[in-house]
Order: structure tokens, then C-alpha cells, then sequence
């Protein structure tokens, strides 16, 4: 059976929908080896790695609100504080290190300084998360380990790279890159940085694409960053989304089965007796 890597992409409310794509793949039995996070795929793929069900994913996602997660404040670096993210990530996370992680995960984030990506995946699981759901010019950017850190979606927008480096055999991205282009115009300055976003990610997303072996993506053309809201309906978009999926994944299980079952032909010519000369 191939080792299947999950690629969360990043997407502030419309992360969601990776809540459907978890309940899709628990329902439908297929195991996911690896998760790679950047930004709300960080934070969803960490609240899964660390043992929270799909299930219990979508309760939290009925529930929180754009509150829940920052505050407004007046500031040099941004307009919201990071300490209600604290607070959130301390009641949702079972664990709190990425070594106690039950599924291997890794979380990007983007170096302020130097646009480098920064991929966690030993050490403090909050600070990760945090860093790489530093969406700037919202929330203040994070320091880890002496480095400034922004939003991963920088760097990685759809992180296929660190599933695949984790040892993924098969990578399996889900991609909110929304249809972007609109015509109604911006309704304030986080309406302004939002779309800045969906027309980087749109960008540097075909690179990352070319690394999966399959790439789904949900239909959230509608669906504004801060629908937390509407969870319900992005839940059920993820899950439509990955079953039309279904089918494509199971024949990667199938191949991968065939390779590793001896055919029954060889098998009984193995077992034969072999005559004594």
C-alpha cells in the first residue's frame, strides 16, 4: 500500500473544506500517512495529526469565528493579535510537540526577511501554527527561533514539496485556490489583502500542482476569508470534491496491492514438491 502524503493548502475561512476531505477519507478507509500544512491547512492538519476526528473537526468548525481566533489591536505590524490563536490552539490540540504527533506532520511558514519557506516538523507544535497562520498585514508576524515569520502561504501555497520530502509515495494536494478574479470590488482593506493572496497563490500554485500525483479542488468561488459561517457548506464541498476523488485514489491502492501479491500461478509452481534426482 503506497504511503499517502495529504497537501493542506492554505485559504483562511475556505479551509474548511479540508474538514470534508478528512471525513471523505476516514469514511472511505483510506489511510493518510503524511500531512503537510501552510496556514488553516496547518492548522486543521495539526488539530487532525494530533488526534482530533474529523468528526470532532466539524464541531469546531460549526463553532469558531473570526473572534475566536484574533483580536483587534492597533499596531506597527498588523491589525490583530495572535493571542486568541493561542488560546484557540491550546483547547483543540490534544498534544502540543510535533514528536508526539500521531500522524507525521509538517508545517510551512514564510521567513520575513528573506522569503525563504520554512518547513517545522520537530518542536513546539503552537508556535508552527501560529507562524504559519501569520496572515500579514492582519496578524503580527511571529517570532521562532530568533527568525520573523509570515503566513506559509508565501512560500507554499499548496505545500506538495514537504509531503513529498517526508516520504510520501503518493502526495494528494487539495488546492483553495478560489476562481479569483471578481468584479465587485473590495469592501475594506482586509477585502485588499485577501485578493492580493488569491492572485499570489494563483501564481505560484502550478509549480506545486506539478508535485502531486493528484490535486483536488473544491469549488469555493463565492466563499470570502472570513465565511466561518458558512461551514457547513464548505464542509460539504470538500466532501463532494474527494469523493469524485474516490476512485482515482483506490486505483492507486489497487496497483500498488497487485505489486506486492505474488500471482497464484507462481505461487502454487513455488510450492510444488521439487522430485529428489
Amino acid at each position: 500500500m503506497p504511503s499517502i502524503g495529504l497537501a493542506l493548502g492554505g485559504g483562511f475561512a475556505r479551509g474548511i473544506v479540508h474538514v470534508g476531505v478528512l471525513k471523505v477519507l476516514e469514511e472511505e478507509g483510506i489511510p493518510v500517512s503524511f500531512v503537510a500544512g501552510t496556514s488553516v491547512g496547518a492548522l486543521i492538519g495539526a488539530a487532525y495529526c494530533s488526534g482530533v476526528t474529523p468528526a470532532e473537526l466539524e464541531k469546531i468548525a460549526d463553532r469558531v469565528r473570526f473572534r475566536d481566533l484574533a483580536r483587534w489591536t492597533l499596531s506597527r505590524y498588523g491589525f490583530a493579535t495572535n493571542l486568541r490563536m493561542i488560546t484557540f490552539l491550546k483547547k483543540i490540540l490534544k498534544v502540543h510537540t510535533f514528536e508526539e504527533l500521531q500522524v507525521p506532520l509538517a508545517v510551512t511558514a514564510t521567513d520575513f526577511g528573506s522569503g525563504e519557506g520554512v518547513v517545522f516538523r520537530t518542536g513546539p507544535l503552537i508556535d508552527a501554527v501560529r507562524a504559519s497562520c501569520a496572515y500579514p498585514g492582519v496578524f503580527l508576524p511571529v517570532k521562532v527561533n530568533g527568525r520573523l515569520l509570515v503566513d506559509g502561504m508565501l512560500a507554499h501555497s499548496l505545500p506538495t514539496k514537504p509531503a513529498r520530502d517526508m516520504g510520501a509515495g503518493k502526495v494528494l494536494a487539495v488546492s483553495l485556490r478560489s476562481h479569483w478574479k471578481n468584479s465587485e470590488g473590495p469592501r475594506h482593506i482586509f477585502d485588499v489583502i485577501g485578493q492580493c493572496f488569491s492572485i499570489a497563490q494563483d501564481v505560484n500554485c502550478a509549480q506545486a500542482r506539478s508535485c502531486a500525483d493528484l490535486v483536488i479542488e473544491p469549488d469555493v468561488t463565492g466563499y470570502r476569508y472570513d465565511d466561518f459561517e458558512r461551514s457547513a457548506s464548505l464542509v460539504s464541498i470538500g466532501e463532494e470534491a474527494t469523493r469524485a476523488a474516490i476512485p482515482a485514489i483506490r486505483k492507486w491502492l489497487e496497483v500498488e496491492k497487485a505489486k506486492h501479491v505474488m500471482p497464484a500461478t507462481a505461487m502454487s509452481a513455488s510450492l510444488e514438491p521439487v522430485s529428489p534426482k
